[in-house]
């Protein structure tokens, strides 16, 4: 039996507020944009300033914040229920974007873990772009 390829395509990408909102690269508009700033800011800590959301430091010192779970339960059950119901309908693009202040630590995190969260539980693409930082990477379920 092979595998079904993902007909749903959700385009991840954390940002700084500071430099405006990105782009809807399918043209369909729509999709979600989480503010992160509301979560405590690494970035305000020495040690943490050069590293990003991708590095265990930064990661573990998120994970240990009481508004870091509140904020990913509840985005991940808003964009689960859009998933979800873009599968069943058929649709071929959903935009997720998290923005914070640098667009280096909190949105950076929360972008990775949404990327990591759908690509383990649905049937679909995750095309991710951690835009203040230059890095782009294309995701699949298998």
């Amino acid at each position: 039996m092979t595998a079904t390829p993902a007909t749903l395509t959700v385009h991840i990408t954390s940002f700084s507020f500071k430099k405006g909102l990105p782009e809807d690269p399918s043209g369909n508009g729509g999709g979600f944009i989480f503010d992160c700033r509301a979560i405590p800011n690494p970035g305000v800590i020495e040690e943490y300033k050069a590293l990003t959301g991708m590095q265990t430091p930064v990661i573990e010192y998120l994970e240990q914040q009481a508004a870091t779970h509140e904020f990913k339960v509840h985005m991940f059950a808003l964009t689960e229920q859009s998933v979800k119901r873009y599968i069943e309908r058929g649709f071929s693009n959903l935009m997720i974007c998290f923005g914070c202040t640098g667009g280096q630590h909190r949105s950076v995190y929360f972008a990775e873990q949404t990327a990591a969260f759908l690509t383990q539980n649905y049937p679909v693409a995750v095309h991710l772009e951690h835009r203040e930082q230059n890095v782009m990477k294309k995701y699949a379920q298998v």
